[in-house]
Formats: structure tokens, C-alpha cells, sequence
């Protein structure tokens, strides 16, 4: 019996209702396997958290983390916590920069009984592979001066090892897949940062000569995600067009309420962390109402990441039938709760079993 422990940060909003509901689904997971078992473990970080103690975690927040095979993470932020940094960077950005989740993985995929708004999807199934660490997102910059005279510098930072390893990381991915890494690119209107991230990325794709490739400049790759997004297979981008484009991944699904996402410490020397790409949803929280798809495809991607690929295929496979059977939330057209859905997602899996 191999037994992995996971610490669990429900957070804000839906994020307390759709991380039990994972969680039961991956305990079923468990089950059906025979030889594996979760052991969960809550922690109450979150807005209400900072509201009572003046932070979103505690100091020794991120050494407790360290303890854990991996995290859960269900939402972060709320309207009750003002401006939207002081509860992203006290928790989920403090925990990927501090944990070295250096890649970010976010799939997007045309699955049966979500109609995607694209009038022609055609099946497409793709993997975006971001720099999750530095590029544009780096805290490097200030302000100086006041009124007409006032300036804001914010300085992209791309280091060689945070790019090679990333973009190898697309490639291995790609040789498990259709054997195709898109880069995405802007090196015709960024100097400096953008040839410097193609030139890596052409001296890696040496190293993988089976692996097609191709350089698209993220203006006409987001209008390819729309136009012909079947044509793509993993996409490995810097930290600010790999976030956009994994949102416009969970439009073209149907729902960004329904993707998942994975922050990854490649080398596994700290627990990496897996959450879905939906917020807090405050304006439904508590109601019963909530899609735990997102959640439980995050699951998925937890699973895959402990070696049990298999196992995530199945849970895959039950939220394909479930969203297939017409068992959906309001969200995405449907009139089902948070339990029914649940509720559907095990029965699927279970007779799979």
C-alpha cells in the first residue's frame, strides 16, 4: 500500500465546497486501485484567515508545507480582503515561488456534453506549459515620482535555466502525446527577452529531433486557439502569455470553471500544488451550486503527477461520462448541485471499476 500525505487549503468561496467533492473522488480513485490511500490534511488559509490574524499564513506556513507529498488548493481571494495581490501573493504565489513550482501545466480539451463556442472545435486537445517562476511576473521594478511626472518600471526577468527547464519539460510531455511543442513567442516587438527565449528553445529542440516544432508569435497563436485550435498539441510559453492563453484554453472549452491546472517542482524536492483555474465565486458560495469539475480534473492531474496515469484516465473518463449523461451545474447550462454531480462523477467511476 503506498500512501501519500497531501495537505489541503480549501481557501476562499466554492473552493470549501468543491475540494470535499474532489476529495471523495480521489478516496474512490484510491479504492479501486487497491494498493493506494490519501491522507488529508486541512488547513484554514485563506481570507477569513487574514481577516483574523493579519495574514494569509502563518510564518511558518511554508515549512509546514514542506512536510506534505503534495498540496490541494481550492480558490483564493475575496471582496473582503482589498486590493486582489494581498491575498494571491500571501498564499498562492508565495507557495510556488517558496516551493519552486517553476512549471505551471493547464490542459484544454473538447469534452462530450460541453459545447464549446467555437463553431467548428474539432476535437482539439491541447496542453499549455508555462514558466511558472520568473518572465514578466517578476517582482523586479518601482515607481518614482508623482502626478504627470510619475513612472512605473516592471522588468521581465528570463533566466537560461528556468527556460531550458521548462521547455524541456514541454518536450517530454510532447513525446508522450502527439509529439508536437509549439513556442510561443513575440520576438518581432520584444528585443530582447523573446529572441532570447527562441534561441533557447531552438538549442533544446535539438535534443529532441522525434519532436516537431514550431515558433508562433502570441498574437496570431491566440487567434489560432479560436481558428484552428485542433492543430495543436503542447504549447510552452513564458509566465504572462502562458497565463492568457490558458484562459482563453478554458473559453474555447466551454467554461474556464471547468479547467484545471497543476504548479509543478519538477525536481520533487518540495510538494508541488494542484488547483483549478476558476476563482472564488463568491456570488454563488455556499449555495450548493458550485461545478466541482475544475476540482476534480485537478485531481486528475495530482494522480498523474504520483505516477498513477491510468488511474487519472479513469476520473477523466467519468467526468466525460457524467457531463455526457446531460449531469451538469447551472454554470454550464445544466440544473444539477454540487452533490449530484459528485454523485454522478463516483457512479461513473465506480463502474468503470
Amino acid at each position: 500500500m503506498q500512501k501519500f500525505d497531501i495537505a489541503v487549503i480549501p481557501g476562499d468561496g466554492i473552493g470549501k465546497e468543491v475540494v470535499p467533492a474532489a476529495i471523495r473522488v480521489l478516496d474512490a480513485a484510491a479504492e479501486i486501485h487497491g494498493g493506494l490511500a490519501f491522507s488529508w490534511t486541512e488547513f484554514p488559509w485563506s481570507c477569513d484567515y487574514y481577516l483574523e490574524h493579519g495574514e494569509m499564513m502563518p510564518e511558518t506556513g511554508i515549512e509546514t508545507l514542506k512536510n506534505f507529498d503534495q498540496i490541494f488548493l481550492g480558490a483564493v481571494g475575496m471582496p473582503s480582503v482589498v486590493p486582489d495581490h494581498v491575498s494571491l501573493w500571501g498564499l498562492l504565489i508565495k507557495i510556488r515561488r517558496e516551493l519552486q513550482q517553476t512549471v505551471n501545466i493547464r490542459p484544454a480539451k473538447l469534452l462530450p456534453g460541453l459545447p464549446s463556442p467555437l463553431r467548428h472545435p474539432n476535437g482539439f486537445d491541447l496542453l499549455v506549459v508555462r514558466e511558472n517562476s520568473e518572465g514578466e511576473y517578476s517582482e523586479i521594478g518601482g515607481r518614482i515620482h508623482e502626478g504627470q511626472d510619475e513612472m512605473a518600471i516592471q522588468n521581465s526577468v528570463f533566466t537560461r535555466k528556468a527556460t531550458e527547464r521548462v521547455m524541456r519539460y514541454a518536450f517530454e510531455l510532447a513525446s508522450k502525446r502527439k509529439r508536437h511543442v509549439t513556442c510561443a513567442t513575440k520576438s518581432n516587438g520584444i528585443t530582447h527577452t523573446m529572441p532570447f527565449w527562441d534561441r533557447v528553445f531552438g538549442e533544446v529542440s535539438r535534443e529532441f529531433p522525434d519532436i516537431q516544432t514550431s515558433r508562433t508569435h502570441i498574437d496570431a497563436l491566440s487567434a489560432f486557439f479560436v481558428m484552428k485550435p485542433e492543430t495543436l498539441d503542447v504549447i510552452v510559453a513564458s509566465n504572462l502569455f502562458g497565463d492568457i492563453l490558458t484562459d482563453l484554453g478554458g473559453a474555447i472549452m466551454g467554461s474556464i470553471g471547468i479547467a484545471p491546472a497543476a504548479n509543478l517542482n519538477v525536481e520533487r524536492k518540495y510538494p508541488s500544488m494542484f488547483e483549478p483555474v476558476h476563482g472564488s465565486a463568491p456570488d454563488i458560495a455556499g449555495q450548493g451550486i458550485a461545478n466541482p469539475l475544475g476540482q476534480i480534473w485537478t485531481g486528475k492531474m495530482m494522480l498523474d503527477f504520483l505516477g498513477y496515469e491510468e488511474l487519472g484516465d479513469l476520473v477523466l473518463k467519468a467526468i466525460e461520462k457524467t457531463l455526457a449523461s446531460g449531469v451538469k451545474t447551472r454554470d454550464i447550462g445544466g440544473r444539477h448541485s454540487t452533490e449530484e454531480v459528485t454523485r454522478a462523477v463516483l457512479d461513473n467511476l465506480r463502474a468503470q471499476a
